[in-house]
Formats: C-alpha cells, sequence, structure tokens
C-alpha cells in the first residue's frame, strides 16, 4: 500500500511539474509571426509586415500586423480613408504634422483620421508592433519624405 502511495504521490507531482514548464513554454509565444521584411523605401530602419486580411473585390478593409526593430519607422505618410493602429508590443511613436510626438505602448489604440500626414514606429530601446487597419476605397496611402532624426528625436508629449 505505501508504494502504491509513493508512486501515486511521485506521478501527481511530476504531472504538476510537466504542466508548470508547458505553461512558461507558451506564456511568450507570439499570437502572429512577424511576416516578411519590408523592403521598400517608405520605412527607415528594418520592419517586417504580415497582412492579416488583404483587400479583395468584395471588401476594401485590410489589417496587417507591422513589427519594428528598435529605432525603426515609416515616413511621413496620411490615409485617405484613414486608418486604426492597435499596439501589440513595446513602446513606440506616434506623430501627426503640427503636433507632438506620443509615446504609445502595448494595448493602445490610435485613431487617424483620413488624409492626416503622420508617421510611427519604435522607440530607440524597444520593439514596437501593431496592428494596422485600413480601406483602399478611396485610394492607396499617399507617402512623403522620411521623418527626419530631429523629428524621430524630438521631445514626446
Amino acid at each position: 500500500m505505501k508504494i502504491n502511495t509513493l508512486y501515486s504521490t511521485f506521478l501527481i507531482l511530476a504531472l504538476l511539474i510537466g504542466c508548470n514548464e508547458a505553461k512558461e513554454i507558451h506564456k511568450d509565444a507570439a499570437l502572429f509571426s512577424k511576416g516578411e521584411k519590408i523592403t521598400n523605401e517608405n520605412f527607415a530602419g528594418t520592419a517586417w509586415l504580415n497582412m492579416l486580411a488583404s483587400p479583395d473585390s468584395l471588401n476594401t478593409m485590410y489589417a496587417g500586423l507591422v513589427t519594428f526593430e528598435p529605432g525603426a519607422r515609416t515616413n511621413w505618410h496620411s490615409h485617405p480613408a484613414g486608418q486604426i493602429l492597435i499596439v501589440t508590443k513595446g513602446e513606440g511613436y506616434y506623430q501627426e504634422e503640427g503636433k507632438s510626438k506620443r509615446v504609445l505602448r502595448q494595448g493602445e489604440t490610435i485613431k487617424c483620421l483620413p488624409n492626416i500626414k503622420h508617421w510611427h514606429g519604435a522607440s530607440q530601446n524597444s520593439e514596437f508592433a501593431h496592428i494596422a487597419i485600413s480601406s483602399r476605397d478611396k485610394g492607396p496611402a499617399q507617402w512623403f519624405k522620411p521623418v527626419l532624426d530631429e523629428e524621430y528625436n524630438a521631445k514626446s508629449e
């Protein structure tokens, strides 16, 4: 009887330890992959895009996960239909033309109004990711000049 009790106790402990180790492995797992490295001239630094939903003939809306390495950012740009940014990781910046740069953190959401020139990207010390949602029903994004280092390094709100 003592052997069965000892064996049962050992089995329960082994299962509990195994379950805790499995939980630790999954808590840092990413919900989405980074996607493909962005290779166009509309970004400074290294960034990746995972198109979560592409526009098509039935729906002009699109959603993409954009992941920026520390210091990476978009050029100034605007969206004719506006844009929503949902921050999923890290710390980054958002700035509209004529306004101060804003710090963004995981869990925050930004609504960019239609045709408002803006940029967004990672802070110097953090990877940064957001889901960008917009529509192409009023046309594609309009891209402008790169964000100057003085603009990127300016004090934030």
